[in-house]
C-alpha cells in the first residue's frame, strides 16, 4: 500500500503553521465557503433573484439517471482531495486553492446579481429511488445562487489538477476529463442549472486556470519558490 507523504498521526493544533502541516489551513476555505452559502441561500430573498434562463433549457428533458452523474460529483470531489492531500501535497494545493478561487468568484456573483432557476419539474412522471433522491435534493438545495454552476467550476479544476498530478496514467486522466464533461451537462438534465450556468462557469475556471498554473506569484508559492 502507498505510503502517505506525510504522518498526520502526528498532526496537533499546535503543529498546523509547521511546514509538513501548514497546507492544511487551505481547508478553512470551506468555513468561508459555508459561511457564504448560508447568506446566499437564507438572507437574500427570492423576489431579489434574476431568473436564469435561455431556449435550449426547455428542449432539455429531466432526467433522472443523470442524478448518478450529478452526485458522483460529490465523490469525486472529496475522493481527489482526500487522495492529494495523503499522496500529492502540490496537487491538493492546486485544487483547494483552484476551488477557493471558483467559490469567491461564484459567490461575488451570488450576491451581486442574485439568480434563480426555475426549471425544476413540478411533479415526476415515474417513481423510483432516483426521483426520491431529486426530491430531496430539492428539499434542501434551493434553486437561487445558480449561476455560474459551481458543480461546473470545480469539475474543470478536479480534470486540470488530475491531468498535470504526477499520479495516473493517460486513461485515468481521460476519465477525469470525460466526469467533468459528463457532470456539467447533468446540472441541465437534472433541472439543477441552466445551460446558461455551465456556460458562465468556464469563464470562472479558466481565471482559477490562470491563476493557479501560470506564471503568477500563487503559482511560485504552490510550486514552493514563493518570495515575497
Amino acid at each position: 500500500m502507498k505510503k502517505p507523504v506525510v504522518d498526520y498521526r502526528q498532526l496537533r493544533p499546535s503543529r498546523l503553521n509547521e511546514q509538513r502541516f501548514e497546507h492544511l489551513w487551505l481547508l478553512g476555505g470551506w468555513l468561508v465557503y459555508l459561511a457564504l452559502y448560508f447568506v446566499t441561500e437564507n438572507l437574500i430573498p427570492v423576489s431579489r433573484c434574476h431568473v436564469i434562463h435561455c431556449a435550449l433549457d426547455d428542449r432539455i428533458p429531466f432526467m433522472e439517471g443523470f442524478l448518478v452523474f450529478y452526485c458522483y460529483w460529490y465523490v469525486l470531489l472529496v475522493g481527489s482531495l482526500a487522495y492529494f492531500l495523503l499522496y500529492d501535497l502540490r496537487s491538493f494545493r492546486r485544487l483547494q486553492i483552484y476551488i477557493m478561487i471558483t467559490q469567491a468568484v461564484a459567490m461575488l456573483a451570488y450576491i451581486l446579481y442574485p439568480s434563480i432557476q426555475l426549471g425544476r419539474p413540478e411533479a415526476f412522471e415515474r417513481d423510483n429511488l432516483l426521483t426520491r433522491l431529486a426530491a430531496f435534493i430539492y428539499a434542501f438545495d434551493t434553486p437561487t445562487g445558480v449561476c455560474p454552476s459551481l458543480h461546473v467550476a470545480y469539475s474543470m479544476g478536479i480534470a486540470s489538477v488530475w491531468c498535470r498530478a504526477r499520479d495516473g496514467n493517460g486513461a485515468w486522466k481521460a476519465l477525469m476529463v470525460l466526469s467533468a464533461v459528463v457532470i456539467s451537462i447533468s446540472t441541465a438534465f437534472v433541472k439543477q442549472h441552466s445551460v446558461v450556468d455551465i456556460f458562465a462557469a468556464i469563464p470562472v475556471g479558466l481565471l482559477a486556470e490562470i491563476q493557479v498554473f501560470g506564471k503568477t506569484r500563487l503559482n511560485r508559492w504552490i510550486e514552493g519558490k514563493w518570495n515575497p
